[in-house]
């Protein structure tokens, strides 16, 4: 059926989609939303140290 040089291109084929597929889960699942909460509350920080400015200033 599959020449043995085949079978290492399909193994090979095989290895790198589900590598892919999980890096992706991986990406989808804990990295991105880790991101955008820091980012969030960076922000939130960023914005309550802005009022705490602006009494004192006041």
């Amino acid at each position: 059926m599959f020449d043995f040089d085949q079978y290492l291109g399909f193994l090979a084929f095989l290895t790198i989609l589900t590598l892919g597929f999980w890096l992706m889960i991986f990406l989808l699942t804990f990295v991105i939303p880790y991101w955008i909460g820091g980012a969030l509350i960076e922000r939130l920080k960023e914005m309550r140290e802005e009022k705490k400015a602006k009494r004192q200033n006041s």
